[in-house]
């Protein structure tokens, strides 16, 4: 199986043996349901994520609110790319695909006298699990976001600090004029706060809240469409 198919392995229902211990102390192995299956279409096709008004990370007393975020192809490379037929249908999980990390600007704070920026790095993942409702698992790579802050608070939140971590938002195929859509509401991220005064070095993890539209860079006048 391609690493389209395997990536995010731990995100969207994939099936896996449940091993439960009964009343009688005898392990009870009960597999879980099986995942639906999943098409995105077209195969083969580039394309980007673009934020919807703004993204939201709070972590402890901190949030931070970015009005510009993307992550689109490169000229070259198959990130941000549909997999090509067949890997773009799985008849039992989802479909994944690697894509350039997010980028963040036209960030504020909620703190008088604090800036901050965003660095992103690595190979980020996204993976689509069709479904009622249809699901999109974002992966960061182990430190692949870090928020600096400046000014009257000096700290910084890595988030995925010990490894990748996945967070799962919903998945709106579009219709009429309107873009498909990843939302995430309330996504727990797992961080690593350092710094001194003011800073949130208790929070362990950051909510996460944005709304993606998913445009079609191969062909703008298709749709990058979840079915099963």
């Amino acid at each position: 199986m391609t690493k389209s198919r395997t990536w995010l392995a731990s995100g969207a229902g994939l099936v896996t043996a449940a091993l439960t211990l009964t009343g009688t102390g005898v392990a009870d192995a009960r597999p879980a349901p099986a995942a639906d299956s999943t098409t995105v279409t077209p195969a083969g096709h580039a394309f980007t994520a673009k934020v919807n008004g703004k993204a939201t990370f709070k972590a402890g007393s901190v949030t931070l609110t970015c009005s510009v975020s993307a992550s689109q192809p490169s000229a070259t490379g198959t990130n941000n790319h549909i997999p090509q037929a067949p890997d773009n249908a799985n008849p039992a999980g989802p479909v994944a695909s690697d894509i350039n990390p997010p980028t963040y600007s036209s960030c504020t704070t909620n703190l008088p006298g604090v800036t901050a920026t965003v660095t992103t790095t690595g190979t980020w993942g996204v993976s689509m699990q069709n479904g009622s409702p249809a699901s999109a698992t974002l992966t960061v790579p182990t430190a692949g976001f870090v928020l600096q802050t400046s000014g009257l608070a000096s700290c910084t939140v890595t988030s995925a600090p010990t490894g990748p971590s996945s967070v799962t938002g919903s998945w709106t195929n579009g219709g009429n004029g309107s873009p498909s859509k990843i939302t995430f509401v309330n996504a727990a991220v797992p961080v690593k706060v350092t710094g001194g005064f003011g800073c949130p070095t208790g929070a362990v993890t950051s909510a996460f809240n944005a709304v993606y539209d998913v445009t079609d860079d191969t062909d703008p006048a298709s749709q990058i469409t979840v079915s099963g």
